[in-house]
């Protein structure tokens, strides 16, 4: 049974760290593309970094960029996305998706095949 699990949100003072996790069953991360998405109250799922499966090139949102990074560990079937200098509007729900057709980056949530079941993260003093 094909399986994504996220895990790492919480309640973070701005300006702090969080690294998220997501782990993958019955299936194998590293040959397949993996993307972090995340929805605040009202606004639609957006990309926020992805990581292909062809050469681990990633992508970020503008809005993370340099705050972010989106890495594997293959050993543990696991993709992280470390957050540092969190600010307030990156309050939502993250979510992990894999795209087990592409081999680039891709940014659009319709082409991902498999989700977890999202983790929230809150940034709040």
């Amino acid at each position: 049974q094909v399986q994504l699990v996220e895990s790492g949100g919480g309640l973070v003072q701005p300006g702090g760290s969080l690294r998220l996790s997501c782990s993958g069953s019955g299936f194998t991360l590293e040959y397949n593309t993996i993307g972090w998405f995340r929805q605040a109250p009202g606004k639609e799922r957006g990309v926020v970094a992805c990581i292909s499966s062809s050469d681990s090139s990633t992508y970020y949102a503008d809005s993370v960029k340099g705050r972010f990074t989106i890495s594997r560990d293959n050993a543990k079937n696991t993709v992280y996305l470390q957050m540092n200098r969190l600010k307030p509007e990156d309050t939502a729900v993250y979510y992990c998706g894999a795209d087990i057709e592409a081999m680039g980056i891709t940014m659009i949530s319709e082409e991902y095949t498999y989700w977890g079941q999202g983790t929230q993260v809150t940034v709040s003093s």
